[in-house]
């Protein structure tokens, strides 16, 4: 099969299996593994920025996910007034003194020398941080104080409590995982690959305890529910005449036909932004800019020679990477209606989107595009086939077989199997993925 034959036919078939699922789990079914195949997508191509592209082996993907969500919060909930007036405005002038105590720090460092930048900075650091920790406690204690079964936290920033505020969250949540990389970057984009993988997970653990814990910032562990959506709501369709009516000529019950037209939605909204990140990646791949990171990643004391500065360059895809996993994370807050700290895990949101890359073909972003799908479809559905195949196994042994019970029970865990079964079939077989880079 020739490279230009290969990708095509990988995406029908990837659209068969989709459809296939269809017709046997429901359209409903269908829908849900296509809107998270496209944030997965989304994801995976950030990634692939990252590792195809540059060759940096990040797996904090899991905390550049995390700080997504939290932005739709930020950008998509309306401000809790009460809160505000209790201790928001001294939670804010607290971060500030925290920043300029940083800066200062720094400035010390640089504009001092000797005993007398050692003390200063110390004192700086000391001084600015009791009186921080003074200010930033009692606000926040006043915040979370404010009916905190409920709310408990600040809010977020839509003042006009609009639907479409949500769709907003999505870009600024590439910002804050963008911002929050560059920091990373400075710091850890000097270190050797492996020390650069430890850094990264590291890191992201650090932003999912922050979320977790910091109650006034998006509730912790009691979770922000019930967030606005650019789609209507099913509830309010149904009581729609005209929809009911419409759904009805379809032969299709209101309840049904309101959760499809809404995932359908999605699908449209989430198909605009994977391809417009899908074209900007292909016009940075076949760009001067996009050879030099290639050629960076394959030879990075060459490059250096030739006078790349080859940090700032990894610093470069390395935000724009994580920017675009900041976008999907949002996207997923969004879908789900919800921030749930918990549920970001790197088994779902490391592990698993650096399978897509691998298997999909790193360096190629259709490669990650179809390994977005494929591996979503597999991770969705193989719990459902694993129960089929164990029964067709155990179909002969009697009832009240221990062995019987043992194979069924661990149809709980074929998605891992799979998983590592699929990944080391590749590696053997296709080493560069289904749809290796050119």
């Amino acid at each position: 099969m020739t490279h230009s034959m290969r990708a095509p036919l990988l995406f029908v078939l990837v659209a068969g299996l989709i459809i296939f699922t269809g017709f046997w789990k429901g359209p409903n079914v269908a829908l849900t593994i296509v809107n998270y195949g496209l944030i997965s997508a989304i994801m995976a191509l950030g990634v692939n920025l990252q590792w195809g592209f540059a060759g940096l082996f990040n797996v904090g993907i899991m905390g550049f996910v995390a700080l997504g969500g939290l932005a739709s919060v930020l950008i998509s909930m309306p401000p809790v007034k009460e809160a505000w007036s209790a201790g928001g405005l001294q939670i804010i002038f607290a971060l500030l003194i925290g920043a300029a105590t940083v800066v200062g720090a720094v400035m010390a460092q640089k504009r001092l020398k000797g005993r007398a930048k050692t003390l200063a900075t110390l004192a700086i650091l000391i001084v600015g941080f009791f009186v921080f920790r003074s200010i930033f406690d009692a606000g926040v204690q006043a915040v979370e104080a404010i009916n905190p079964a409920a709310t408990g936290y600040l809010g977020g920033l839509n003042f006009v409590g609009a639907n479409w505020f949500s769709i907003i969250g999505w870009p600024v949540g590439g910002l804050l995982a963008a911002g929050a990389a560059w920091l990373i970057g400075k710091t850890a984009l000097g270190l050797r690959s492996d020390y650069l993988a430890i850094a990264t997970l590291g890191i992201a653990e650090i932003i999912l305890a922050v979320l977790k814990n910091e109650d006034w910032l998006s509730r912790g562990v009691k979770n922000v529910v019930g967030l606005p959506r650019p789609v209507p709501y099913e509830t309010d369709l149904q009581k729609d005449p005209s929809f009911v009516e419409s759904a009805a000529n379809f032969g299709l019950d209101p309840v049904l036909a309101s959760t499809l037209y809404a995932k359908l939605l999605y699908a449209g909204l989430f198909t605009i932004f994977l391809v417009i990140i899908l074209w900007m990646a292909q016009k940075a791949l076949n760009s001067p800019w996009g050879r030099m990171m290639r050629a960076i990643r394959d030879n990075e004391v060459a490059a250096e020679a030739m006078g790349k500065d080859v940090t700032a360059r990894h610093l470069q895809i390395f935000i724009l990477g994580s920017a675009i996993c900041g976008i999907a994370g949002a996207m997923i807050t969004t879908l789900d209606s919800q921030l749930t700290p918990t549920s970001y895990q790197p088994l779902r949101f490391t592990f698993l989107i650096w399978v897509m890359v691998i298997v999909g073909g790193s360096g190629n972003n259709f490669g990650a595009v179809l390994g977005g799908f494929l591996i979503w479809w597999l991770w969705v559905m193989v719990e459902e086939l694993g129960l089929i195949l164990m029964g067709g196994l155990t179909f002969g042994m009697a009832e009240g077989s221990a062995l019987k019970a043992l194979l069924i029970d661990s149809a709980a865990h074929m998605r891992l199997l799979t998983m590592g079964l699929i990944l080391l079939l590749v590696l053997r077989f296709s080493p560069r993925g289904l749809v290796p880079e050119k």
